[in-house]
């Protein structure tokens, strides 16, 4: 397997993998020494995961890595959150983002907690709780993807704002978000795609200690070209990544096909 390619753009270090699975195990293996070595030195860390289909390889490989000789540690110091979720999905919904998680990552580690996002309460009340537990400490590391119309969780390009005044909001959600649900197999029509979902919102994203960023695929390269080569601007919510100070974009040779 050829060796992975590397470029910077902005302070964004990009990885390019020869493909999808190396990609995850790659990502994997350096979240799971950050933690290791986080756990170590301060006892506890707070994590937000992405849930999507992107992110299958990635999760996978961390659980495994976690469990390693060398790259092993005690989920035990772990607060995990995540970043969006469907208004008015419950938790047991079987296209909610908390069964996501749970399907791929907390049943098989054993976090010390998990702090879900109750999208089955009334929005403002939602945002309102999840937002005190979001700025109850500093984020140590957020495990994210970019979605095809350059979306950061679902900051959309039409509802996307840097200086967003609050931590969590309800949105639109726009059609090529909508879309890429289908396109990943998530809901098998448009139709049945929600219009509006919880998020988290980019301030987050920025604030965070340490991003971890992992897009595969075809369908992803127009998003990857203008998050490295398009002015920073909320027509590209992911155009944010490029100004952080510890982030790391992962991308396979397929995602970086425009490059």
């Amino acid at each position: 397997m050829s060796a992975p390619r590397r470029l910077l753009a902005g302070r964004l270090a990009v990885v390019i993998h020869p493909d999808r699975a190396a990609l995850g195990q790659a990502a994997a293996d350096a979240v799971a020494a950050h933690l290791r070595e986080r756990l170590a030195t301060q006892g506890a860390a707070r994590v937000i995961f992405a849930c999507a289909p992107s992110q299958d390889e990635f999760l996978a490989a961390l659980v495994a890595a976690s469990r390693s000789a060398e790259l092993g540690f005690d989920w035990a110091g772990v607060t995990a959150f995540h970043m969006d979720d469907y208004v008015g999905f419950e938790a047991d919904h079987p296209r909610s983002f908390r069964r996501y998680l749970r399907t791929h990552l907390l049943d098989h580690v054993a976090v010390g907690a998990f702090h879900p996002l109750p999208a089955e309460l009334p929005p403002a009340v939602a945002c309102a709780r999840y937002a005190a537990l979001l700025a109850a400490a500093p984020i140590d590391l957020i495990c994210l993807g970019i979605g095809e119309n350059g979306h950061l969780a679902f900051n959309d390009p039409p509802v996307a704002d840097f200086d967003d005044p609050v931590l969590v909001k309800v949105v639109g959600l726009d059609d090529a978000c909508r879309r890429q649900q289908v396109n990943d197999g998530c809901f098998p029509v448009l139709a049945e795609v929600p219009t509006h979902a919880l998020t988290l919102t980019l301030p987050v994203f920025r604030d965070a200690r340490r991003l971890s960023v992992h897009v595969p695929g075809p369908r992803k390269a127009a998003a990857v070209r203008a998050t490295l080569r398009e002015p920073r601007s909320t027509a590209c919510p992911a155009t944010l990544l490029r100004d952080h100070p510890a982030a790391i974009l992962h991308v396979d040779e397929a995602a970086a096909a425009r490059l």
